[in-house]
């Protein structure tokens, strides 16, 4: 009988043993799988605070590059600068900086902006109106870099070609002082004429040495031209009044001043700044841009040769 109770009582131990030790696997397991999770939660916070982290890290960093770089301010003509400096602004955003662009409608206000420190630049001159500009009102403006410049071309009136010149052909050319040079100046670099060695872009018809073909030069208010092509073999036009008549530069024209002439150095279009700002962060990023292949192949695309980019 004792043998009895206590092989029950045995029987009993073991039994509360065992169901205590399932009970603590369980919860050891439970304990295992919950700290588990928390690793595997603790991880994935981790992670994704690293992520966060990461988020935030770049981020702040792009937020920061666009922040950190400010706004450049540019006073500009409508056609074709606005739209070539609307061009800009995605570029510029990329690099972190704001391009805000203010279209003018006359030629003092941009200079006068640029010279307050109103405006950081301007867009629309060529230098030697910004030379003229700073002389007659004693303002201490720079060129910090060419853009473009808007090329003369020569055009078909009676003749198609150049090689079709005969004795006695008229070519019109504009009469002002400096659109006459640079039509001659043109004739001359397509071996039309020869002026006078040093003469330039102050040359007049008094100042052609050689003119084997004997070609008459018909002078014209600049306007003017675009009216007489069917009355002489060519005549020659600046941008502005090529377009106005409907010629395309790069379709229609039989001759154009070329980037590295006399006169697309000397009128290429400028960024204009106060003297010594040309280095600025802001004005070499702007000006870069400006010169970069895209605003390139935008210039090319759009104008269709009337404006070009100066490289």
């Amino acid at each position: 009988m004792k043998k009895r109770l206590i092989a029950t009582l045995l029987a009993t131990v073991l039994t509360v043993g065992a169901l205590t030790g399932c009970g603590n696997d369980s919860t050891s397991t439970s304990d295992a799988t919950n700290s588990a999770a928390g690793t595997d939660t603790a991880a994935t916070d981790a992670g994704t605070g690293d992520t966060a982290a990461a988020d935030n890290t770049e981020a702040p960093a792009d937020n920061t590059e666009v922040e950190s770089k400010g706004t450049i301010t540019v006073a500009a003509s409508a056609t074709p600068h606005a739209e070539i400096l609307e061009e800009a602004k995605t570029i510029l955003a990329e690099q972190g900086w704001d391009l805000e662009v203010t279209v003018f409608n006359d030629y003092v206000q941009p200079n006068l902006v640029v010279e307050s420190g109103e405006f950081d630049a301007n867009y629309f001159q060529h230098i030697p109106y910004l030379d003229q500009f700073n002389v007659e009102n004693d303002t201490h403006l720079v060129n910090a870099g060419g853009i473009h410049y808007e090329p003369f071309g020569i055009y078909p009136g009676t003749k198609s070609d150049l090689s079709e010149l005969a004795a006695g052909d008229t070519i019109a050319v504009p009469n002002d002082t400096t659109n006459e040079a640079r039509a001659l100046l043109l004739l001359q670099d397509n071996g039309i004429i020869t002026l006078k060695d040093g003469v330039g872009l102050e040359a007049t018809v008094n100042d052609i040495a050689e003119n084997p073909n004997d070609i008459e030069i018909l002078e014209l208010e600049a306007a003017q031209v675009s009216r007489v092509v069917q009355e002489v073999a060519f005549v020659v036009l600046n941008g502005n009044y090529a377009l106005e008549a409907g010629f395309s530069v790069g379709n229609d024209s039989v001759a154009y001043e070329q980037s590295d002439s006399e006169a697309a150095q000397t009128y290429v279009n400028v960024i204009a700044v106060k003297e010594g700002n040309e280095n600025n962060e802001a004005i070499t990023a702007l000006v870069d841009v400006l010169k970069s292949d895209e605003i390139t192949d935008f210039i090319n695309n759009t104008y269709d040769g009337a404006v070009i980019p100066f490289n």
